[in-house]
C-alpha cells in the first residue's frame, strides 16, 4: 500500500513537471522561466536549493554522532549562503540580465575566466547531484525492502528527474519545487508533532539531546586549530556555493530584482529554521527506540529515519514521510541537474556549436541535461562517500576558484582579468598543495586556498593595473 501511494506521488510530480513544458517557448524560458517568477515561487525554489537529501538523510545522523558542532557547514553555512547571496549579490547580478553565472566571468574578466570557473562549477556539481541520486537509491531500496537494489534505485530516481527536467527546464524546477515545498513543510510538521507526543513531549526530546551534549559545542574551542576548522567548514558552503548556477538561476528567474533579493533571504532563513525539524525527529527516534537507531547506525547511517518511520508508525505517517522525503530530493535534484547542464552548454561548448537558432540551442540544452544526468547517475553508483560528505565537499572547488573573482568583480572596480586569473591559480594550487603536502595541518586546505585567492586577486590586479582594463564598467562599479 505504501508503495502504491509513493507511485501515485511520483506520477503527480512527473505530470506537474511535464505540464511546465507548455510554458517553455525559448531557451530563456528553459533556463530562467522567462524571468517571471513571483516571490512565493522564488522563495520555494531558493528553499529547495538546499532542502534535499542532506537535510533529511545526511545531516541528522551526523548530528547524532557529533552534535550540533558537526553540522556547521549544513544547515548553517548553506542557509547563510542564500542570505549572503540575496543581500550582497542578487541585485547586481540580476541587473546584468545574464543567462548563466559563467557569463558574468566572461563579461567581467574574459573568456579564460569564463572557462575556468565554468569547469570548476561543473566539477562541484558532480558531488551535489550525485548525493541526490544516491538518496533516491536509498529511498527506493528502503521502500522495496531491498527488492530494488541501491544501484537500481539510483537509476530509477535519476530517470524520473532527468525526464521532466529535460523537457520543462526551470519551469519544471519552479512549479514542482513550489508544490513539493508545501508537501515537505506540512508532512514533516505533522510527523514532528506525532513523534514529540510519542516521545513524551518536545521538551523531553530537547532535554535528552542537551543532556547528551548534542546541543552544546556549536562554537569552537578557544584554540587556533578549532577556530580554523570551524571557519573552514562554514565558508565552504556559505561562500563557496554563492558562485553557483543553481543559486544564480533561481535569483535570475525572479520577476524583478527586489523579489530576487527578498526571495533569497526568505529561502535561506526558512531553510535554517526548518532544517531543525528532521534533526528533532531523528533525535526523537533515539528517545523512542534507541535499539533500532543503534542497529541502523552500525550498518547505514543514512537509513535511520526511513527505518524508524517504517518500524514504528502507521501507514499514513509513512506516506507523509516518504512523500516529504521524495519531494525534498527531487526538488533539489532537478535544479542541480539543470544548472551544470546550462553552464556546460552556454559557457563551454556553445562557441563550438556554430550558428544556432534559439530552438536549436534549446534542444542542445535538453540533450546536455540527458547526457549529464546519465553520467552523474553512473558516478553516484560508483561513489562510496556518504550523502553529507559529498555535499560538504562539493563546493570546495568553487570556493577557492570562483568566489573571490565574483566578489571582486562586483565590489572592486579595479579588479581585472590578470587579477582574476591569478586569484584562480593561487586558490586552486594552494588548496591542492595543502591536501597533498600537509593534509594534517591545522589549516583547512579550502580556507588556505580561499586566502591565497584573495592574495592572488590583489597582487595580480595591482601589478597589472597599468596595462589592464576592466572589460565591463557601469555606474555600479560592475
Amino acid at each position: 500500500m505504501l508503495n502504491t501511494f509513493v507511485f501515485l506521488y511520483l506520477l503527480i510530480s512527473i505530470s506537474i513537471g511535464l505540464l511546465a513544458t507548455l510554458r517553455v517557448k525559448n531557451s530563456r524560458d528553459f533556463v530562467s522561466a522567462g524571468r517571471s517568477l513571483p516571490l512565493s515561487i522564488v522563495t520555494a525554489t531558493m528553499f529547495a536549493t538546499w532542502f534535499g537529501s542532506e537535510a533529511i538523510l545526511g545531516a541528522p545522523p551526523v548530528f547524532l554522532e557529533e552534535g550540533i558542532g558537526g553540522i556547521v557547514a549544513d544547515p548553517f553555512g548553506a542557509a547563510f549562503c542564500l542570505i549572503f547571496a540575496g543581500i550582497f549579490f542578487a541585485r547586481a547580478l540580476y541587473r546584468r540580465n545574464l543567462l548563466t553565472i559563467g557569463d558574468f566571468y566572461r563579461q567581467r574578466f574574459g573568456r579564460e575566466a569564463e572557462v575556468i570557473t565554468s569547469v570548476a562549477i561543473m566539477i562541484s556539481y558532480m558531488g551535489w547531484v550525485s548525493a541526490q541520486f544516491i538518496a533516491l537509491g536509498v529511498v527506493f531500496s528502503s521502500l522495496s525492502g531491498d527488492a530494488i537494489s541501491h544501484e537500481q534505485g539510483i537509476m530509477i530516481g535519476a530517470a524520473i528527474v532527468i525526464f521532466y527536467t529535460m523537457f520543462g527546464g526551470m519551469w519544471s524546477v519552479a512549479l514542482t519545487s513550489f508544490v513539493q515545498m508545501i508537501i515537505i513543510i506540512l508532512s514533516l510538521l505533522v510527523i514532528a508533532w506525532v513523534v514529540a507526543d510519542k516521545a513524551g513531549g518536545a521538551d523531553v526530546v530537547i532535554a535528552h539531546a542537551d543532556a547528551a551534549g548534542k546541543l552544546s559545542g556549536f562554537w569552537p574551542e578557544w584554540s587556533l586549530a578549532s577556530i580554523l576548522a570551524f571557519v573552514g567548514a562554514f565558508v565552504t558552503l556559505a561562500l563557496g556555493s554563492i558562485p553557483q548556477q543553481d543559486v544564480f538561476q533561481r535569483m535570475n528567474s525572479s520577476k524583478n530584482e527586489n523579489i530576487a533579493v527578498v526571495g533569497s533571504v526568505l529561502g535561506g532563513v526558512g531553510y535554517l529554521v526548518f532544517c531543525m525539524v528532521p534533526l528533532f525527529i531523528t533525535y526523537a527516534a533515539v528517545v523512542i527506540d534507541p535499539g533500532l537507531v543503534d542497529r541502523v547506525m552500525a550498518v547505514d547511517t543514512q537509513q535511520v529515519l526511513p527505518s524508524f518511520m517504517q518500524a514504528d508508525f502507521p501507514l499514513i505517517l509513512q506516506v507523509l514521510f516518504f512523500g516529504a522525503l521524495l519531494s525534498a530530493i527531487m526538488s533539489t535534484a532537478s535544479g542541480t541537474l539543470l544548472a551544470p547542464s546550462t553552464v556546460f552548454t552556454e559557457n563551454l561548448i556553445k562557441p563550438f556549436l556554430g550558428q544556432q537558432t534559439d530552438k536549436q540551442f534549446l534542444w542542445s540544452l535538453r540533450l546536455i541535461v540527458l547526457v549529464f544526468g546519465i553520467f552523474i547517475a553512473w558516478f553516484a553508483i560508483q561513489s562510496e562517500s556518504s550523502i553529507f560528505e559529498m555535499v560538504e565537499e562539493a563546493y570546495t572547488v568553487t570556493l577557492v576558484a570562483a568566489f573571490v573573482p565574483l566578489a571582486a568583480g562586483v565590489y572592486w572596480h579595479r579588479a581585472n582579468r590578470i587579477g582574476a586569473l591569478t586569484s584562480m591559480a593561487f586558490g586552486v594550487i594552494t588548496w591542492q598543495a595543502m591536501n597533498f603536502f600537509a593534509p594534517e595541518s591545522i589549516w583547512p586546505s579550502q580556507l588556505a586556498g580561499l586566502l591565497a585567492a584573495v592574495v592572488g586577486m590583489v597582487v595580480g590586479t595591482l601589478l597589472s593595473s597599468s596595462g589592464e582594463k576592466v572589460l565591463v564598467t557601469d555606474k555600479t562599479g560592475l
